[in-house]
């Protein structure tokens, strides 16, 4: 991702007497800046303490400005990395199940993932159902962070069944994910899905670099390849910066 220049004092003049707020006038500029060019798609912004240096207002003028054009899908904030203009906001498939890194990449993006966990641990008894299998079956445990170019765009956390899948914790899923893997060993039969809003917890708020109180997309996926389950998944995305699309037949 590049930086954007921040000589900016120039370009937006106050005018007390104007019915339009400072604020306004902040995201007007920011708003035009993309617009016409100067500023494209992933680029980051001048930092909050940037633009009120350059632009003489307050904080929370700025802050206000920021936040805004944050909720209408303008700029990206990503916590501890700063403000970049966004993107057409992403979109993950209802319906259909895909590899997250082939959707990263048919938007002309980059995918790389972070392996977070990789185990063998004992089902306990809710895992056990899930999987369908007895309680204290060896299963194996995974959690890995996808992004999209430098930002966490999903926790992908899933449990799998290792009598069907010996070899998982041989893979290395920094370079594969675990959705190319086991369609190539077990292919899909069935999938389900149980999809809400979750407010995620402290751990994956660091791991998405998002605030603890914004709202996730949540989507609990099972798939059986010949009747057995294989895997159960949990995957998070950050409202801010994911959709569901589906389409269907009356």
């Amino acid at each position: 991702m590049c930086s954007a220049k921040n000589n900016l004092t120039e370009q937006l003049s106050f005018d007390s007497n104007s019915p339009t707020p400072i604020y306004m006038q902040v995201k007007l500029l920011i708003t035009n800046k993309i617009k016409d060019g100067t500023w494209t798609v992933n680029t980051k912004i001048p930092s909050e303490s940037e633009l009120v240096k350059s632009l003489g207002c307050s904080r929370m003028t700025i802050n206000r400005a920021l936040r805004e054009l944050t909720a209408e899908g303008v700029l990206l904030r990503v916590q501890g990395i700063g403000s970049f203009v966004a993107e057409e906001k992403r979109h993950t498939a209802l319906f259909e199940i895909n590899n997250i890194a082939d959707e990263i990449l048919a938007r002309q993006q980059q995918h790389h993932a972070q392996v977070v966990v990789l185990e063998k641990i004992a089902a306990d008894s809710h895992q056990a159902l899930t999987l369908q299998i007895r309680e204290g079956q060896d299963i194996y445990h995974s959690i890995i962070v996808h992004y999209e170019n430098a930002i966490p765009v999903q926790i992908e956390d899933r449990l799998i069944n290792a009598t069907i899948i010996p070899d998982y914790l041989q893979q290395d899923f920094s370079s594969l994910t675990p959705h190319a893997y086991l369609m190539s060993i077990a292919p899909m039969t069935e999938g389900e899905h149980i999809v809400k809003a979750i407010v995620a917890s402290a751990q994956e708020c660091k791991w998405l670099k998002i605030t603890k109180n914004e709202p996730c997309l949540f989507i609990q996926r099972r798939t059986w390849s010949n009747q057995h389950i294989v895997s159960s998944a949990r995957l998070i995305y950050p409202g801010s910066r994911y959709q569901l699309e589906g389409k269907f037949n009356a």
